[in-house]
């Protein structure tokens, strides 16, 4: 566990390119040190249990295609529905569906784990509100969120749908939890097991030797 306190508290800071503007952004890799607390506390079969990839092959019948969202109704629901749509608009509109389906799933993969909040709002807002920990650096840069392209969150506002919907797999990542941009190359993206690279993102799981004392 020392590795892994020295190792969490480093920040990502990454550029990715969102409607056509590249921005500077956290993308879900901050307040690594709430994380590295976390693990501490929790018992091994339940950490087994995160640390198990999911299967490859999704019996969904999900096609990662602008086309096969069109056929899709229109996509609307509670808070947890809410909260990733917008996390979709917001961070990852400017990529492409199979990337955006991507970072659904770490988002997806932080609410299972016992290390991150156990909702999609305790996950897209975690560290709001504290200077250089925010998740998603549109929930702390102190401009209103508002949808100027409503074409592309009826877009990811599908996908949310799609991938809170019961059953629905995650193939695409491997179980990662983690994910910086082709623009950077982080510290700890050398120690973490990288599971994929879909777009200008490439996502981490965390490593089975990083949770053993």
């Amino acid at each position: 566990m020392r590795f892994l306190n020295s190792l969490f508290p480093v920040l990502l800071s990454a550029m990715i390119v969102t409607g056509g503007a590249a921005q500077a952004q956290n993308p879900l890799t901050e307040a690594m040190q709430t994380e590295a607390e976390g693990l501490k506390s929790v018992p091994d079969a339940r950490l087994t249990s995160l640390l198990k990839r999911p299967r490859a092959a999704s019996a969904t019948g999900i096609e990662y295609s602008r086309e096969w969202l069109a056929r899709q109704p229109a996509a609307k629901g509670g808070d947890e529905f809410q909260c990733l749509a917008e996390a979709l608009y917001f961070e990852a509109r400017g990529e492409s569906v199979k990337g955006q389906f991507a970072v659904a799933e770490v988002i997806l993969n932080r609410v299972d784990s016992p290390v991150f909040p156990s909702s999609v709002c305790g996950v897209v807002h975690q560290g709001t509100g504290r200077k250089f920990a925010c998740q998603f650096t549109y929930t702390c840069d102190g401009r209103k969120e508002v949808i100027h392209e409503p074409a592309a969150y009826a877009q990811v506002a599908k996908i949310a749908a799609v991938m809170l919907a019961k059953g629905t797999e995650r193939p695409l990542t491997d179980g990662a939890t983690f994910y910086h941009t082709l623009h950077v190359s982080p510290k700890w993206s050398r120690n973490f097991d990288k599971t994929a690279t879909i777009g200008v993102h490439e996502f981490y799981r965390m490593p089975t030797r990083l949770t053993q004392n």
